[in-house]
């Protein structure tokens, strides 16, 4: 046996080897596609569904907020079961809670229960927070180097998800009336167990006592001016995308116009969301992801600008649009900021902390969305949106010019 062929039983390797690279990053795109779908279908009929069930049409956005609050409450404990027992765990979990919300969500159509309806969403919630993670998951499959792209690419599955979710809603949404619908929420369930079986076949080192152990304290991790900055930025994406995306596809129904028109902007707006992933991950080793960043910020406060122009088809279809692609730049280049900030041993708990924090400011703007929309309308709520804008816009300068002066390298 040659010297450098040699290893020390229980010792990490010094040269890290990641056997199955090219398998787990495609597993993963496929079952992003397939996955984000579920998100898709919750936005495309959450906000309509909640009309029609709400005992008063200002609770009509509650089901996409418990389905916010789903995400919030479960990223830490997906965390947690991702660093003790491995992320093919999450993942079969999360596509559990995904099959149970589309059954739950049909049984609340059938029998009209408005809380049910919530109850499902919430299920579902836990489902989309597990299915972000997969882009942490890719990160962790290749080298330091090749981890943006990674990372991109599978957000990249994101625009077969655009899709496949409204055209899976426009298909069946009148498969079982007077249920509208109902078959799109069983057809969401099947999805998720289609997805799970992808899934079953990604393989991911299990988890190490270092992994399971050590580190430092997330309070000192938190206190990084690049961990403040990367997360305000995945706050603001994130925020703004729900709290417009929410309020949408209601204020299109409010102004008059068809459902199919609702759906195919948010068809687009999901393609624009994930299409540009595949330029995503070379952009930010080119520019730098504060850089990235800052181009997503501005193409949302542009979308903001032109949903105010008007209120016919296409200034709600560009608003989406423009919309989709600022999140991407915005939340992508947050979550590579993010691999930035922390050890190979601390990736699970900061990568939760950092999901945890995004999600749950999310839930907010979600809830506040569907009563500024019913009582202001939807000039309202893009006016408020350039509020946080401001506030990462302040955030990222503070740590953009330490970002050009002395780079960080990513953990190994």
């Amino acid at each position: 046996m040659s010297h450098a062929s040699a290893r020390i039983p229980g010792q990490p390797s010094r040269a890290p080897v990641y056997p199955y690279a090219r398998s787990n990053v495609a597993r993963l795109t496929i079952a992003q596609a397939l996955a984000g779908a579920n998100a898709v279908v919750v936005y495309a009929t959450g906000a309509i569904v909640g009309d029609m069930l709400a005992p008063t049409p200002a609770l009509a956005t509650l089901p996409i907020s418990i389905f916010v609050v789903g995400m919030a409450a479960s990223t830490l404990p997906a965390g947690a079961i991702a660093q003790r027992h491995g992320r093919r765990t999450a993942f079969m979990t999360g596509t559990g809670c995904g099959v149970l919300a589309g059954l739950l969500a049909f049984l609340a159509v059938m029998l009209s229960s408005f809380w049910l309806f919530c109850t499902a969403t919430f299920f579902g919630g836990v489902y989309a927070a597990v299915v972000l993670t997969f882009r942490f998951a890719a990160a962790d499959c290749v080298p330091p180097e090749r981890r943006p792209r990674a990372l991109s690419l599978v957000m990249a599955g994101g625009i077969f998800a655009g899709v496949i979710g409204p055209q899976l809603v426009t298909h069946t949404m009148y498969l079982w009336m007077p249920y509208m619908f109902a078959a799109s929420f069983l057809a969401q369930g099947g999805v998720a167990a289609l997805s799970a079986v992808i899934l079953y076949g990604v393989r991911l080192p299990k988890p190490t006592a270092a992994d399971m152990s050590g580190g430092r304290p997330l309070g000192e991790i938190a206190r990084q001016p690049r961990f403040i900055a990367a997360v305000i930025c995945g706050v603001v994406s994130y925020l703004l995308m729900n709290f417009l995306m929410t309020a949408a596809p209601l204020a299109m129904r409010m102004c008059g116009l068809p459902q199919e028109a609702s759906n195919l902007g948010l068809q687009w707006h999901v393609i624009a969301m994930y299409a540009p992933s595949f330029l995503t991950g070379r952009l930010i080793t080119r520019f730098g992801a504060p850089s990235v960043v800052s181009a997503g910020l501005a193409l949302i406060g542009v979308s903001a600008a032109v949903g105010l122009l008007g209120v016919d088809v296409a200034h709600f279809w560009l608003t989406l649009i423009l919309l989709g692609i600022g999140w991407n730049f915005g939340f992508v280049g947050a979550s590579a900021l993010v691999l930035e900030c922390h050890r190979s041993n601390e990736k699970a708990r900061v990568q939760s902390l950092n999901d945890f924090v995004v999600f749950g400011t999310m839930a907010i703007g979600s809830f506040l969305s569907g009563g500024l929309l019913a009582v202001y309308g939807w000039d309202t709520v893009l006016w408020l949106s350039f509020l946080p804008l401001l506030l990462a816009v302040l955030a990222l300068a503070g740590t953009y010019a330490a970002h050009r002066s002395s780079p960080a390298k990513p953990s190994e």
